[in-house]
């Protein structure tokens, strides 16, 4: 499609780093904004956001990158090469939920209250990076015949990248709704991890850049189901107790 916007000199300005940054900044910045409704210091959630985006990239880097290690076995330089696409949420969620709570902890901040906080506007931010996947060409469709024209690939594919910004909007708007009603803390982070865990089972169907494992199952599918049964007992066992 369109993975370098444009160059000046010896820069290079790629698409898909350029939405991570736009990604950032506007979840970012709504993030803060929605911290000051709730009384929590503005400045901390901005270090914090920094702080989770970082790992969350590196943790999301590595992984995809041991899924396809024996490319990148021969090809190391291009570990580094975040310009040309290779993020896995799977690998970001890990990274940044061991890192994310051991931040808040060490300065007495609620965790919960502060995921609730954020994840609607992660949901947003991963929305925005998927514009930058279907600029790049990269976490592309099946082929068909109803689809769009990727000169990257020279075939017509389903644009999952568009159908995942939906999604994921429709993700956003509904914790965004809920996030302004009274609710116990942990359940809009939860409910985030059922969600996109559910969005990204299906949205796998879709795919041709994921090979099946296991029961005609990609990974990603795997691994979505077992976050979507973790998430379900989590809800209940918010909506049970009593503290």
């Amino acid at each position: 499609m369109y993975p370098e916007i444009f160059k000046i000199g010896p820069l290079t300005v790629y698409s898909y780093g350029l939405m991570l940054v736009i990604a950032f900044f506007v979840s970012t910045y709504l993030t803060r904004a929605q911290a000051k409704k709730s009384g929590i210091d503005p400045g901390i959630i901005f270090n914090f956001c920094f702080t989770v985006f970082v790992w969350g990239v590196i943790g999301a880097r590595i992984f995809y990158c041991l899924e396809n290690f024996d490319y990148y076995r021969q090809n190391l330089i291009e570990v580094v090469m975040l310009q040309r696409g290779g993020l896995s949420w799977f690998g970001g969620l890990i990274s940044a939920t061991i890192i994310g709570p051991l931040y808040l902890k060490r300065r007495n901040i609620p965790v919960y209250k502060t995921l609730d906080l954020l994840v609607p506007f992660i949901a947003l931010a991963q929305a925005i990076g998927r514009i930058g996947c279907l600029l790049n060409g990269c976490c592309f469709g099946k082929v068909s015949a109803y689809g769009i024209y990727f000169p990257a690939h020279e075939r017509i594919l389903v644009p999952v990248q568009i159908i995942s910004v939906l999604l994921l909007l429709v993700i956003f708007a509904r914790l965004r709704i809920l996030q302004e009603t009274k609710h116990k803390d942990g359940v809009i982070f939860f409910l985030y991890l059922f969600l996109y865990s559910l969005k990204r089972f299906f949205v796998e169907f879709l795919r041709a850049d994921n090979p099946a494992v296991i029961l005609n199952l990609t990974l990603f599918q795997v691994l979505s189901l077992l976050v979507f049964i973790y998430s379900i007992y989590m809800l209940i066992r918010i909506r049970t107790q009593k503290n």
